[in-house]
């Protein structure tokens, strides 16, 4: 069977509807870095992209963290999920970048933020899962 990697799996319906594109990962840190598409159907009645869609984006973020540092063998259930918004997010590509911060027998913390393609932070998160194996 070939390595399991983020290219040769399908991404969940969730993840489509968010633009969601894999960009690259370190195993060692256990840090993932990932491209949304913030996309005109996501706005808030200002334009930018609702806060909701944001969180999405970022548990979407942080949960794949945990099959990078696990190397595809567990995967992650969030069981708490804060999100701090910094400033409002632009229609348009945004980016990913999570990290796990502690893994345990059967729980994962990890943190992350979103930003735009010139590095403004729009919002950070935090979040726990509950740990399973991953059965692709």
């Amino acid at each position: 069977m070939a390595k399991l990697s983020f290219e040769n799996l399908p991404a969940p319906p969730a993840a489509k509807t968010l633009g969601w594109k894999f960009i690259g990962a370190d195993q060692g840190a256990g840090s993932i870095e990932l491209e949304f598409q913030g996309k005109p159907e996501f706005a808030n009645p200002s334009g930018f992209v609702q806060g909701g869609f944001i969180t999405a984006m970022l548990d979407d973020t942080l949960g794949p963290a945990i099959l990078v540092a696990t190397d595809f063998r567990q995967i992650g259930r969030t069981i708490d999920l804060h999100t701090h918004f910094l400033r409002p997010a632009p229609i348009g590509p945004l980016i990913g970048k999570g990290w796990v911060t502690r893994l345990g027998k059967s729980v994962a913390f990890m943190e992350g933020h979103l930003s735009t393609p010139d590095g403004k932070t729009v919002a950070r998160a935090t979040a726990s899962a509950m740990l399973f194996e991953f059965q692709p």
